[in-house]
Order: structure tokens, then C-alpha cells, then sequence
């Protein structure tokens, strides 16, 4: 396993978002253990890119990548968060998040959320170790399908 300095976070609007999405679509199941190609919708990349980030390594792998935006009422929220599974508990995936909070604090967001499945442990736990506090959105999908809303505070 590589050592977690030799990444370079590089932001989404300096690439080419349909390579980028194609990519990382290619080599989904190395960074998930569920379907989520659902959830890499166009928009996240295009539209929304200027608050992404994508993980290189010092050989050019995507080993992370984040999804996220700032919205007009300044909350930001994390979408997807993402590191390849021979990456994982290095640190990336908080350099990823500090890469965010940055951008978020500097658009002015003072919050930031992520939504979470409650069986999703690695997460909620994740999210958890960052401060965030969670509440139970119910049927927050449509009914049957909670959802854990995972609320930290962005102020310095």
C-alpha cells in the first residue's frame, strides 16, 4: 500500500467531467460495495463540479473522490465520499473532507450534511468521528426507506 502523501487532490473543473465519470464508473467496484452508479448521475460532475474533488496517486490511479455541493442557503452537502479499498484507513478519506470543508467554508456554508442508510455503519461512524450528530429522516426516500441526515458544524 502506497503511503497517503503521495495524493494530489485535484478539483473536478480542471478535468474533463465525462472522462472523470467514466472512469470512475469503470472502476466502481473498487471503491463500493454496493451499487451506486445511480447515484454518479451527470450533474455531479458537469453541473456541480466546481465543489468535487478526485484523488491521483503519485502514478496517476484515482484512489478518492468526493461529490458535493454548496447550495444558495449556504449548506453544504457531501453527496458521495469514496476511497479505493486498497486506500482505505490511510487518512484519504479525511483529506478529502478537509479538501471540501475548505471550499465550503470559503463559499460561505457554515454546515455541512451527508444522508446516510442507517445500516451503513462504516459511514455513520465515519461522519460520527468528524462531529457530526444524526437524526432518523423517516421514509426520507419514499416509505420504508429512512435515512440518517448526519449534521457537523463548518465554523473554524
Amino acid at each position: 500500500m502506497s503511503a497517503p502523501d503521495d495524493v494530489t487532490m485535484v478539483g473536478f473543473a480542471e478535468l474533463s467531467a465525462p472522462v472523470v465519470r467514466a472512469r470512475l464508473l469503470a472502476a466502481h467496484d473498487r471503491f463500493w460495495d454496493v451499487d451506486t452508479r445511480p447515484l454518479h448521475h451527470p450533474v455531479w460532475f458537469d453541473q456541480f463540479g466546481g465543489f468535487g474533488t478526485l484523488a491521483r496517486s503519485a502514478a496517476g490511479e484515482d484512489v478518492g473522490y468526493l461529490l458535493g455541493v454548496v447550495t444558495a442557503d449556504r449548506l453544504a452537502y457531501l453527496h458521495l465520499l469514496a476511497v479505493r479499498d486498497d486506500r482505505r484507513r490511510t487518512g484519504l478519506g479525511r483529506r478529502l473532507v478537509a479538501w471540501f470543508d475548505d471550499l465550503a467554508r470559503d463559499t460561505g456554508a457554515r454546515v455541512v450534511q451527508a444522508v446516510a442508510r442507517p445500516e451503513n455503519t462504516a459511514a455513520v461512524a465515519f461522519h460520527t468521528a468528524l462531529g457530526a450528530s444524526a437524526h432518523l429522516s423517516q421514509d426520507g426516500v419514499g416509505p420504508g426507506e429512512d435515512r440518517l441526515v448526519l449534521t457537523r458544524s463548518l465554523t473554524r
